[in-house]
């Protein structure tokens, strides 16, 4: 089975704790269905997700994603396919954003989008390396 990766960015519609609950139990669900891996790091002004697995699922997820009314503009950051997968052991793991992660006037200046495909993964490469 070749692996394949797709990371996005999104803006939250009305942003609170019980609507990132709703969205971990739906990620979390789809994914250990269709064995998907990933991350999702939030904060009220951004949602970065990295999903991971076969790559028709992966894209049908991002499809499902970019549909759902809970994100506001869906960006596609990177998609490809990728020789392992960053987490391997989590259908979906939750982190808010880190005082590392781009500032929001970063985020609300389209930072995330012009960030290159290896800055974007070192992002979630940090990220899998904490074992918090």
């Amino acid at each position: 089975m070749s692996l394949y990766q797709v990371v996005y960015a999104s803006r939250p519609f009305g942003y609170d704790q019980g609507m990132l609950n709703g969205i971990l139990a739906d990620a979390r669900r789809c994914n250990e269905r269709d064995g998907i891996t990933g991350s999702l790091i939030c904060r009220d002004d951004l949602y970065l997700q990295l999903l991971e697995g076969p790559a028709d699922l992966v894209t049908a997820a991002f499809a499902r994603i970019a549909r759902d009314d809970r994100h506001l503009e869906v960006r596609r950051l990177l998609a490809g396919p990728t020789a392992s997968r960053l987490f391997p052991t989590w259908a979906m793991r939750h982190d808010p954003a880190r005082s590392w992660m781009w500032t929001r006037d970063q985020v609300a200046a389209g930072v995330p989008e012009r960030a290159s495909r290896d800055e974007v993964l070192a992002v979630f490469q940090r990220l899998a390396a904490d074992p918090g």
